[in-house]
């Protein structure tokens, strides 16, 4: 499948389709098309939110956003979706990273590397998983695992939260005592959510 095809598809079919908006994104109702499988496409979105094709990033932010908006993911695979066509691409970790932060009142709103924008909260939730990262860029080899907040972003597609958004979390976190050991426990609004143990 060439891009500038799929591009092309999408764009068409964005301003006819209905949509939910997603700061300002538009955000096709992916989960109605079931469209036959047409084949995998050499793309790839890296475990730093970074999306490669054919070995080379993409440099344009738009057509990210673009096709970012058409993502679907089925058991355990990751495709990008028109009403007539599906097309299989790799994922290395999930395809969302949160890179941004705010309060809103009491509501903690993030922000990922694509611009979507959700509210944290029982729609949209944090969950603890292992995350495995290289500790030295030149030796993927040497890696620790340890937890990591991931949050729900839309439908079954996740993003992680970034090292420098969890180290401005834990200046603000409240430490508290569990059965787990000492926690630092995040609110949004009533929500709470914990960062791990420390």
């Amino acid at each position: 499948m060439d891009l500038g095809k799929l591009s092309q598809q999408l764009s068409h079919q964005l301003s006819h389709e209905p949509s939910e908006v997603s700061s300002a994104k538009k955000i096709p109702p992916v989960e109605l098309w079931d469209p036959p499988f047409c084949g995998d496409m050499d793309l790839v979105i890296k475990s730093n939110g970074q999306w490669w094709q054919g070995g080379t990033p993409f440099t344009r932010a738009k057509l990210v956003s673009l096709f970012s908006s058409v993502l679907k993911k089925e058991k355990d695979d990751y495709f990008l979706v028109t009403p007539v066509e599906k097309i299989g691409i790799q994922v290395e970790d999930v395809p969302f990273l949160i890179v941004d932060w705010h309060f809103e009142e009491s509501t903690l709103k993030v922000r990922t590397q694509v611009g979507d924008e959700v509210s944290i909260g029982p729609n949209n939730p944090i969950e603890l998983r292992h995350f495995t990262a290289a500790t030295n860029q030149t030796d993927a080899a040497t890696s620790v695992e340890t937890l990591v907040p991931y949050c729900l972003i839309r439908r079954n597609l996740w993003g992680r939260i970034h090292q420098n958004v969890m180290y401005q979390w834990a200046e603000i976190a409240t430490e508290r005592k569990t059965e787990r050991g000492n926690e630092l426990i995040m609110h949004s609004q009533d929500y709470e959510f914990s960062l791990g143990t420390f």
